[in-house]
């Protein structure tokens, strides 16, 4: 966008900010004509004009703009104050004049810089398109929704990781946590979504699908001859979840905060494993034995997944935040998504500024929708001699 452009986008309050430099020389002005002290000059300040010029606009040619209106303002001084010496004039117009080019080259830099930034902005909002895909509002039988807040200042996408999908076995979903951040981080991320949406769709046993994980995450770490950094130290915890057709629940916990199930009319209830497995990429993949956890649902049974950065907030006390207590406050909305929403606020407001670590929720809601064949048996039932009636040849009794 151009300077002109820049400027006719500004907001109304952007506009008065750009009156802040020439204010400034106006206050210089009368300060240095209503001055009782004939030897006291203010012009050395005018120089305060074109750095506040490159502070208050992103446009090249406002600094040179107040620059030249300032140096004029100091002629000015300098035409009405006589006792001023000329080195003092000529040292104050040679100050404006290198702070004006040192403003209009800030303000190229900065221009360049936040170009760069929203390009980077761009490439991670891509790369979440590819790693982090959008979750549908329904898969099959279940209403869901996602909300994810990465750590790292400007960026996106992180070292948590969630995916639901949609098998031959059902509704399958998991949620992780790569320990560590950064580029690695997001490296074993896509290893593991990568290796869950073949999986899942493989695997008829959702323990066949966690050991699939870990053996996947065991190449991902030592690929190319072990020079992923930090591959000795590096593992996932996850929970997958499996929304069988029967209405049945499967979970499988690998080192992960257990998921929250939010039934109606019930207490807030942790669904904590069988057994404790460590997290993946601890124990060889052929040692991954997790053991399946199975629940019936009712319908609209809601189950809350998160990472690690939800319920390890801390406040300004060290308070953690306390997720089952405050979840029935926020659940009491009926979309998924509004859950979310509701909850992510109530963390920022717990801990009172951005969260110090990546943060994902998945919210998983039964919610089935009675198909056709059904509906029709169900008018059935209610309507056997209508039925009967319509099989019955006109006219004809038996």
């Amino acid at each position: 966008m151009t300077a002109a452009g820049r400027f006719r986008h500004l907001s109304r309050w952007g506009r008065w900010v750009l009156l802040l430099p020439f204010l400034g020389v106006v206050v210089v002005f009368i300060l240095d004509r209503t001055s009782n002290n004939p030897n006291v000059t203010f012009e050395p300040a005018l120089t305060a004009g074109p750095a506040l010029a490159a502070v208050v606009s992103n446009s090249l040619w406002f600094p040179l703009l107040v620059g030249g209106v300032t140096i004029g303002e100091a002629f000015g001084i300098a035409a009405e104050d006589r006792t001023m010496s000329a080195s003092v004039h000529t040292a104050s117009v040679l100050a404006i004049v290198l702070i004006s080019a040192i403003g209009a080259a800030s303000v190229m830099l900065r221009n360049r810089q936040e170009r760069a930034l929203a390009d980077a902005r761009l490439v991670s909002e891509v790369a979440q398109r590819i790693l982090l895909r959008s979750i549908p509002e329904r898969i099959g039988p279940v209403r869901a929704a996602v909300h994810y807040a990465a750590a790292a200042a400007h960026a996106r996408i992180g070292g948590d990781l969630y995916e639901v999908v949609q098998t031959r076995y059902g509704v399958r979903a998991v949620i992780g946590d790569v320990r560590g951040k950064g580029l690695a981080a997001v490296e074993t991320a896509a290893a593991i979504l990568g290796a869950f949406r073949e999986a899942a769709h493989q695997e008829p046993a959702l323990d066949k699908v966690a050991a699939w994980l870990a053996d996947s995450l065991g190449r991902a770490l030592h690929e190319n001859g072990g020079e992923h950094e930090g591959s000795d130290e590096e593992f996932v915890t996850l929970v997958l979840v499996g929304v069988r057709p029967d209405a049945v629940v499967e979970i499988v916990n690998c080192g992960h905060p257990a998921p929250l199930l939010l039934r109606r009319g019930t207490p807030v209830r942790f669904l904590d494993p069988p057994a404790n497995v460590p997290p993946l990429g601890v124990l060889e993949p052929e040692d991954v034995v997790a053991p399946i956890l199975r629940l019936p649902l009712q319908e609209e049974d809601r189950l809350l997944l998160y990472t690690d950065g939800v319920i390890e907030a801390r406040n300004s006390w060290g308070v953690f935040y306390p997720l089952a207590e405050r979840v029935p406050d926020c659940a009491s909305a009926d979309a998924p998504a509004v859950v979310l929403d509701r909850l992510h606020e109530d963390v920022r407001r717990h801990v009172g500024h951005q969260l110090g670590d990546d943060a994902a929720m998945l919210l998983l809601q039964y919610a089935p929708v009675p198909t056709p064949g059904t509906a029709l048996a169900v008018r059935s039932v209610v309507h056997p001699r209508a039925v009967h009636d319509r099989s019955t040849p006109q006219g004809r009794t038996d």
